[in-house]
């Protein structure tokens, strides 16, 4: 009798420690369920970001200049924002230059104006970035010159044109 005994109390831990372990199993498999509808959440996010910043690159662009348009996509319009502000720093650094050398105001004078391919990359046209560079030498260089900033800002020694002042010279359009 005690071996019956012993038999079935045997025989009712084994089933609940297998009844323990498949409560463990569903938990699990229930979990990397979840973690998998969590990760398709994401990745389906994710995509959707993907996209959207791959529309707004391709998103064309129109720049005024002279009575005609020039098309380019938001890095042109980027780098062409970018000659503007490296036109205006390094005009402030001229007129500052020239001011205190005593010379007189002549922005036409420094080689970096003339060149206007400091910072150039190669995506957008050589003549356009020249044109916008110029633009932003020519008022940081009167900034400089008259130790004032009515065309830009200095924050603690970062130089950056009024974005009121690179909007008029760029006059960017979607279209």
């Amino acid at each position: 009798m005690k071996l019956f005994n012993l038999k079935k109390i045997a025989a009712v831990s084994a089933f609940g420690v297998v009844t323990m372990l498949g409560m463990s199993v569903d938990a699990n498999a229930q979990n990397n369920r979840n973690i998998r509808k969590q990760q398709q959440k994401i990745e389906k996010a994710q995509d959707k970001i993907d996209r959207q910043q791959a529309k707004i690159q391709r998103q064309r662009l129109r720049v005024y200049r002279n009575g005609r348009y020039y098309n380019t996509d938001q890095r042109g319009a980027d780098l062409l924002r970018q000659a503007v502000n490296a036109g205006y720093q390094q005009g402030v650094q001229a007129g500052q230059n020239d001011r205190s050398s005593r010379r007189r105001l002549n922005w036409g004078g420094s080689n970096v104006y003339r060149t206007g391919t400091y910072g150039y990359q190669s995506y957008v046209d050589r003549s356009q970035y020249q044109y916008y560079f110029q633009q932003g030498f020519q008022r940081g260089y009167q900034d400089g010159y008259n130790s004032r900033y009515q065309y830009g800002t200095n924050n603690g020694g970062s130089l950056n044109i009024l974005g009121s002042i690179l909007g008029t010279i760029l006059n960017i359009r979607s279209y």
